[in-house]
């Protein structure tokens, strides 16, 4: 069943409900007040009998006679009365008599001085009445024809109305129900619309600061992500197929010269160590992509627990040392003295690769090919900072370094991927920490990380 039909069912079913409530409370009210209402004309009309009978000189056969000739056409009571030994006083009609008083009658209006109840849809009162005194037991019954007619009268306007209601009811609801999920209709025809190779297309937002405008708002967050991603991707096959297909390309060209004719000795080592070079340069490449895929892991999926920091700094120069053994890393731990201090809840591998990026990249770019590394605490983070007195970063440029595989001006100055300061960023990030780069000119290069303490 679809949601405006569901929309529509409950709608219905509720205000049906709800009505049935109220028309049952109205007939209810309107059957209590008649049935009190005619108890107290019983109660008033046998007392004006009892009145009549005993403080004038109207006789019982005249006021039977009243009570016979009316009885029809006015729905007069039928009144009893009783003295206290229980023997009959008056009654309007002896033959007729629909109520039978019994001694168990009187005994309960003894007990309770009030009784009433219906008999075959009559109203029967009986009480207790002194006058002048005395007391006498008083009974009164009679048929609410009019009273009924009304009830019966409510009773068919609500019967009416309710079928009505509920008709009108069902339009209404499915008119509404319709309108309310009108925009969702439109977000659905939208969301058709867009595939992979039209991701630039968004959701209208509308106006309505409601539910509906929250939804499509993170649907088109979703969808810029996406994009973004399909982009990253797009990127990302582009440049590893550029940067394999040129060590492959050159691993090819040595292989097919080397297989023309025969070579000496000098030239096959020279080819195999060309090979090599090559080949190394590939499983390097390979090597950063893989540490970039896991950057991009959801934090959820990612392993974290309190490590230090100046220890992963650490076995992170001196891994960097031993791949590149020109390189210098000096690292300055005078600014902390206790460990906790410097104790992060993070990944030690990936965070060992943002430390070696950072320091391979200053070593790098550097002519004395030296790294200053320096750590200390600012508020509730661990500040490592990364210092180089190389040839710096253009101030237009800055903005740009995170962006995966960009090269800057310096690509001529030092062999590069383009991936490992965006690797760099994304760990940072993965961590909830910040980067920040400065570069004054001719100054060098300072990376400052900015991790939380645990």
């Amino acid at each position: 069943m679809s949601l405006q039909k569901r929309i529509t069912l409950w709608f219905t079913l509720l205000t049906i409900t709800v009505l049935v409530l109220f028309m049952g409370f109205v007939y209810f009210s309107a059957y209590n007040n008649r049935l009190n209402e005619f108890y107290t004309i019983l109660e008033k009309e046998a007392i004006t009998k009892l009145n009549l009978l005993l403080d004038t000189d109207l006789d019982a056969q005249t006021l039977q006679t009243i009570y016979r000739e009316n009885r029809e056409i006015l729905y007069e009571v039928e009144v009893a009365i009783y003295d206290e030994q229980e023997q009959l006083v008056y009654h309007d009609a002896v033959e007729i008599d629909f109520v039978k008083e019994s001694p168990e009658m009187f005994q309960e209006i003894r007990e309770n001085l009030s009784i009433r109840f219906l008999q075959e849809g009559w109203q029967v009162l009986g009480f207790v009445y002194e006058h002048e005194g005395k007391p006498f037991f008083v009974t009164a019954a009679s048929y609410d024809a009019y009273g009924y007619s009304k009830l019966e009268n409510i009773r068919d306007t609500i019967i009416i109305s309710l079928a009505f209601g509920i008709l009108f009811i069902i339009i209404l609801g499915r008119y509404f129900s319709k309108r309310i999920l009108k925009p969702v209709t439109e977000m659905i025809v939208e969301a058709e619309m867009i595939s992979a190779s039209n991701l630039h297309l968004r959701l209208k937002e509308g106006d309505e600061q409601d539910e509906l405008k929250q939804l499509a708002q993170t649907f088109n967050q979703l969808l810029e992500r996406l994009e973004k991603s399909f982009d990253s991707q797009k990127q990302f096959v582009s440049y590893v197929s550029h940067e394999l297909r040129t060590p492959l390309t050159a691993m090819i060209t040595e292989l097919e010269w080397a297989l023309q004719r025969d070579r000496t000795i000098e030239e096959y080592q020279e080819t195999i160590e060309n090979i090599l070079s090559d080949g190394q340069r590939m499983a390097k490449l390979l090597n950063t992509l893989l540490d970039f895929a896991k950057a991009n892991y959801d934090r959820s999926e990612v392993n974290f627990k309190q490590i230090r920091v100046d220890e992963v700094l650490l076995d992170s120069s001196m891994e960097v040392q031993k791949n590149n053994p020109e390189y210098k890393i000096e690292l300055d731990f005078a600014d902390h003295s206790d460990e906790e201090e410097v104790l992060v809840n993070a990944n030690a591998y990936l965070l060992a690769i943002a430390f070696s990026n950072l320091m391979s990249n200053a070593c790098k770019f550097s002519q004395d090919h030296k790294c200053t590394v320096s750590i200390s605490t600012e508020g509730r983070f661990a500040k490592v900072v990364f210092k180089d007195k190389g040839i710096g970063i253009s101030k237009s440029e800055l903005d740009k370094i995170f962006t995966p595989f960009y090269r800057g001006q310096n690509r001529n100055f030092a062999k590069g991927s383009g991936i490992g300061l965006t690797l760099v960023k994304k760990i940072v990030d993965l961590h909830l920490g910040e980067i920040h780069v400065q570069s004054p000119p001719e100054q060098g290069t300072a990376f400052q990380v900015l991790l939380p303490l645990s």
